[in-house]
C-alpha cells in the first residue's frame, strides 16, 4: 500500500515544519549523521532486533522507506505527533508490525545523530550546564527537582478506581431514592399480579 513519502512535504515547507517540528534546512543537516547510524546499527542488528550473522543489510525492492530522507522523515513524525503503531504505519504504508520495528530500530540512530551533532536531550545537570556554557549554580534555576514538581489535581475520590475515564464520570451524590432488586420473588410475585390484572376486564366472564 502506497505511503507518505519526504518528497510528498519537500516543497511544502509549513507542513513539514507541522509534521516533524524542524525545518527543511535542519533537516537536511540531521540526514548525514543520522543515515551513517542507521547504517552502522543495521551492521549489528536486523530489523527484528537478533545480531546480524548472515548478509549485510540492503535496501529491498519494496521498502516502505527506501531513502534516508524517508527514514528520517517517519521517525521525526512519529515524534512529533505519538500516532499510534497502526496509525503511523497506514500513514508510511506499512502494517503495524512493520512499523513496530522500524520505530524501534531509528530512535536509537536519531539519539546517536544528535549526539553527534551535540544536539542530543540533556540528561544531567552538569551536561546541560556545559551545554549553556555556565556554571552548575547558573544553570539549577532552569531544573525542577521531581520533588518540587507541582502535583497533579485529582478531581476522582481518592479510593475509587484508577480508570483513565474517571476524572471524567465521577459519580454523583448519592440517591435518595429506594433501591428495588428485581429478583426478589415478592417483586416478581407482584409483577406477575400485575400484568393478570392489565389482561382482565369486567365484561369478560372470569
Amino acid at each position: 500500500m502506497a505511503g507518505l513519502r519526504f518528497a510528498d512535504l519537500q516543497s511544502r515547507p509549513m507542513e513539514f515544519l507541522d509534521f516533524t517540528s524542524v525545518t527543511l534546512d535542519e533537516f537536511q543537516q540531521l540526514v548525514p549523521p543520522f543515515e551513517t547510524a542507521f547504517h552502522a546499527r543495521m551492521a549489528a542488528w536486523r530489523m527484528d532486533g537478533k545480531p546480524r550473522t548472515a548478509r549485510r543489510f540492503t535496501v529491498y525492492k519494496n521498502c516502505p522507506l527506501p531513502t534516508p530522507e524517508d527514514r528520517l522523515f517517519f521517525i521525526l513524525t512519529y515524534l512529533k505527533t505519538y500516532a499510534l503503531q497502526v496509525v503511523q504505519g497506514r500513514l508510511f504504508g506499512m502494517v503495524q508490525g512493520k512499523a513496530n520495528q522500524w520505530i524501534h530500530v531509528l530512535l536509537p540512530a536519531l539519539l546517536a545523530a544528535l549526539r553527534t551533532l551535540g544536539d542530543a536531550p540533556t540528561r544531567s545537570l552538569t551536561a546541560l550546564a556545559q551545554r549553556l556554557g555556565v556554571s552548575e549554580a547558573e544553570a539549577a534555576p532552569v531544573v525542577v527537582p521531581l520533588e518540587e514538581a507541582p502535583a497533579p489535581v485529582v478531581t476522582a475520590p481518592a479510593a475509587a478506581s484508577a480508570s483513565p475515564l474517571l476524572p471524567m464520570t465521577a459519580p454523583s451524590g448519592g440517591s435518595s431514592a429506594p433501591k428495588t432488586l428485581l429478583n426478589r420473588p415478592r417483586v416478581i410475585a407482584a409483577r406477575k399480579r400485575t400484568t393478570r390484572s392489565k389482561t382482565s376486564c369486567s365484561s369478560m366472564p372470569c
